[in-house]
Protein backbone atom coordinates (compact mmCIF):
# COMPACT_ATOMS: atom_id res chain seq x y z
CA UNK A 1 0.00 0.00 0.00
CA UNK A 2 2.95 2.50 0.07
CA UNK A 3 2.70 5.61 -2.01
CA UNK A 4 -0.77 3.87 -3.28
CA UNK A 5 -4.03 6.92 -3.26
CA UNK A 6 -7.26 7.23 -4.51
CA UNK A 7 -8.11 10.59 -6.17
CA UNK A 8 -11.61 11.80 -4.85
CA UNK A 9 -12.76 13.08 -7.90
CA UNK A 10 -12.34 10.39 -9.76
CA UNK A 11 -14.15 7.50 -7.30
CA UNK A 12 -17.23 6.50 -6.03
CA UNK A 13 -18.25 4.56 -2.93
CA UNK A 14 -21.19 2.40 -4.03
CA UNK A 15 -23.57 0.98 -1.36
CA UNK A 16 -25.06 -1.92 -2.04
CA UNK A 17 -28.41 -2.86 -0.14
CA UNK A 18 -28.06 -1.32 3.07
CA UNK A 19 -32.31 -1.28 3.65
CA UNK A 20 -33.98 -2.05 6.38
CA UNK A 21 -35.31 -5.73 5.48
CA UNK A 22 -31.61 -7.09 4.71
CA UNK A 23 -29.51 -5.30 7.07
CA UNK A 24 -31.89 -6.79 9.45
CA UNK A 25 -31.68 -10.24 9.42
CA UNK A 26 -28.72 -12.55 10.96
CA UNK A 27 -25.50 -11.75 8.70
CA UNK A 28 -21.72 -12.73 9.51
CA UNK A 29 -19.08 -12.20 9.94
CA UNK A 30 -20.18 -8.82 10.57
CA UNK A 31 -23.21 -7.87 12.30
CA UNK A 32 -25.90 -5.53 10.12
CA UNK A 33 -25.28 -2.70 12.67
CA UNK A 34 -21.52 -2.89 12.18
CA UNK A 35 -21.70 -2.64 8.76
CA UNK A 36 -23.71 0.14 8.88
CA UNK A 37 -21.42 2.10 11.20
CA UNK A 38 -18.73 1.27 8.52
CA UNK A 39 -20.47 2.91 5.78
CA UNK A 40 -21.49 5.50 7.23
CA UNK A 41 -18.04 6.30 8.15
CA UNK A 42 -16.98 5.65 4.58
CA UNK A 43 -19.79 8.33 2.84
CA UNK A 44 -19.08 11.27 5.47
CA UNK A 45 -15.00 10.43 4.69
CA UNK A 46 -16.19 10.19 0.74
CA UNK A 47 -18.71 13.34 1.34
CA UNK A 48 -16.27 15.92 2.76
CA UNK A 49 -13.73 14.74 0.21
CA UNK A 50 -16.59 15.75 -2.28
CA UNK A 51 -16.71 12.02 -4.03
CA UNK A 52 -19.64 10.62 -5.47
CA UNK A 53 -21.64 8.57 -3.50
CA UNK A 54 -24.27 5.56 -5.04
CA UNK A 55 -26.58 4.23 -2.73
CA UNK A 56 -28.35 1.01 -4.30
CA UNK A 57 -31.48 -1.10 -2.78
CA UNK A 58 -33.50 -3.82 -4.53
CA UNK A 59 -36.95 -3.48 -5.03
CA UNK A 60 -39.35 -4.52 -6.70
CA UNK A 61 -43.09 -3.56 -7.69
CA UNK A 62 -45.15 -6.57 -7.89
CA UNK A 63 -42.25 -9.57 -8.44
CA UNK A 64 -43.00 -9.21 -12.17
CA UNK A 65 -40.24 -6.67 -12.98
CA UNK A 66 -37.58 -9.11 -11.34
CA UNK A 67 -35.21 -11.63 -12.79
CA UNK A 68 -37.16 -15.41 -12.35
CA UNK A 69 -34.47 -18.06 -14.23
CA UNK A 70 -34.91 -21.71 -13.10
CA UNK A 71 -33.07 -22.86 -10.56
CA UNK A 72 -32.22 -25.79 -8.56
CA UNK A 73 -34.22 -24.33 -5.27
CA UNK A 74 -37.83 -23.38 -5.44
CA UNK A 75 -38.96 -20.42 -6.36
CA UNK A 76 -39.52 -17.39 -4.19
CA UNK A 77 -42.33 -15.47 -2.77
CA UNK A 78 -41.91 -11.64 -4.53
CA UNK A 79 -44.11 -10.39 -1.66
CA UNK A 80 -41.84 -8.02 -0.26
CA UNK A 81 -42.77 -6.86 3.74
CA UNK A 82 -44.14 -3.18 3.94
CA UNK A 83 -40.19 -1.04 4.71
CA UNK A 84 -38.45 -3.66 3.17
CA UNK A 85 -36.65 -1.76 0.22
CA UNK A 86 -36.35 1.37 2.93
CA UNK A 87 -32.82 2.76 3.44
CA UNK A 88 -31.59 2.58 7.20
CA UNK A 89 -31.97 5.55 9.07
CA UNK A 90 -28.55 6.01 9.48
CA UNK A 91 -27.77 6.72 5.73
CA UNK A 92 -31.62 7.55 4.40
CA UNK A 93 -31.52 11.24 4.70
CA UNK A 94 -27.67 11.90 3.58
CA UNK A 95 -28.15 14.96 1.22
CA UNK A 96 -26.14 14.61 -2.25
CA UNK A 97 -26.40 10.92 -2.79
CA UNK A 98 -27.55 9.04 -6.08
CA UNK A 99 -29.44 6.39 -5.37
CA UNK A 100 -30.20 4.20 -7.37
CA UNK A 101 -33.41 1.09 -7.00
CA UNK A 102 -32.17 -2.47 -8.83
CA UNK A 103 -34.36 -5.60 -9.60
CA UNK A 104 -31.98 -8.38 -9.59
CA UNK A 105 -28.37 -9.13 -8.19
CA UNK A 106 -25.77 -6.83 -9.58
CA UNK A 107 -26.29 -2.59 -9.83
CA UNK A 108 -25.19 -2.38 -13.59
CA UNK A 109 -27.77 -3.95 -16.03
CA UNK A 110 -30.83 -2.10 -15.99
CA UNK A 111 -29.90 1.03 -13.90
CA UNK A 112 -27.75 4.33 -14.70
CA UNK A 113 -24.87 3.39 -12.67
CA UNK A 114 -22.57 2.51 -16.00
CA UNK A 115 -23.63 6.38 -17.42
CA UNK A 116 -23.60 7.63 -13.87
CA UNK A 117 -20.12 7.19 -13.26
CA UNK A 118 -19.03 8.01 -16.94
CA UNK A 119 -20.45 11.37 -17.10
CA UNK A 120 -18.35 12.35 -13.87
CA UNK A 121 -15.05 10.43 -15.44
CA UNK A 122 -14.96 8.19 -12.73
CA UNK A 123 -12.23 5.32 -12.83
CA UNK A 124 -12.51 3.99 -9.27
CA UNK A 125 -15.24 1.95 -7.34
CA UNK A 126 -15.31 1.30 -3.69
CA UNK A 127 -17.74 -1.27 -3.07
CA UNK A 128 -19.22 -2.26 0.44
CA UNK A 129 -22.81 -3.64 1.52
CA UNK A 130 -24.88 -6.63 1.63
CA UNK A 131 -24.38 -9.37 0.68
CA UNK A 132 -20.77 -9.80 0.24
CA UNK A 133 -21.61 -13.08 -2.04
CA UNK A 134 -24.53 -12.11 -3.99
CA UNK A 135 -25.44 -8.11 -4.90
CA UNK A 136 -21.60 -6.55 -3.99
CA UNK A 137 -19.83 -9.49 -5.70
CA UNK A 138 -22.28 -9.26 -9.04
CA UNK A 139 -21.74 -5.51 -8.98
CA UNK A 140 -18.12 -6.31 -8.65
CA UNK A 141 -17.92 -8.58 -11.38
CA UNK A 142 -20.11 -6.18 -13.50
CA UNK A 143 -17.69 -3.09 -12.81
CA UNK A 144 -15.18 -5.46 -13.56
CA UNK A 145 -16.31 -6.19 -17.36
CA UNK A 146 -16.22 -2.62 -17.70
CA UNK A 147 -12.76 -2.00 -16.82
CA UNK A 148 -13.37 0.06 -13.21
CA UNK A 149 -10.42 -0.02 -10.58
CA UNK A 150 -11.95 -0.95 -7.93
CA UNK A 151 -11.66 -1.63 -3.95
CA UNK A 152 -13.39 -3.95 -1.83
CA UNK A 153 -14.05 -2.99 2.06
CA UNK A 154 -13.93 -6.08 3.69
CA UNK A 155 -15.43 -4.82 7.32
CA UNK A 156 -18.06 -2.99 5.57
CA UNK A 157 -19.77 -5.79 3.75
CA UNK A 158 -21.45 -9.40 5.04
CA UNK A 159 -22.91 -12.12 3.92
CA UNK A 160 -25.18 -14.53 5.22
CA UNK A 161 -23.19 -17.22 6.00
CA UNK A 162 -19.15 -16.63 7.04
CA UNK A 163 -18.40 -19.36 4.53
CA UNK A 164 -19.55 -17.00 1.71
CA UNK A 165 -18.06 -13.86 2.75
CA UNK A 166 -14.81 -15.71 2.87
CA UNK A 167 -15.06 -17.58 -0.23
CA UNK A 168 -15.19 -14.11 -2.06
CA UNK A 169 -12.92 -11.81 -0.20
CA UNK A 170 -10.35 -14.79 -0.38
CA UNK A 171 -10.67 -16.42 -4.44
CA UNK A 172 -13.10 -13.84 -6.16
CA UNK A 173 -11.89 -10.21 -4.79
CA UNK A 174 -8.05 -10.60 -4.96
CA UNK A 175 -8.80 -11.46 -8.71
CA UNK A 176 -10.67 -7.98 -9.65
CA UNK A 177 -9.75 -5.55 -7.46
CA UNK A 178 -8.07 -4.69 -3.96
CA UNK A 179 -9.71 -5.46 -0.17
CA UNK A 180 -8.54 -2.93 2.19
CA UNK A 181 -10.76 -2.07 5.64
CA UNK A 182 -12.74 0.98 6.19
CA UNK A 183 -9.98 2.63 7.83
CA UNK A 184 -7.47 2.20 4.88
CA UNK A 185 -9.95 3.38 2.28
CA UNK A 186 -10.30 6.66 4.43
CA UNK A 187 -6.54 7.00 4.56
CA UNK A 188 -5.78 6.57 0.76
CA UNK A 189 -8.96 9.03 0.00
CA UNK A 190 -6.97 12.19 -1.32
Amino acid sequence: MKNEFIESNKVALVVIDLQQGIVNRKLTPYSGQEIVENSRKLIEDFKTKGAFIVLVRVSSLDGKDMVKPATDLPPRNFSLPKGFDAYVPEIAEIPNTYKITKRQWGAFYGTDLDLQLRRRNISTIVLCGVSTGIGVDTTAREAFSRGFNQYFVEDAMTASTEGEHEFVCNYIFPKIGKIRTTDEIIALIK
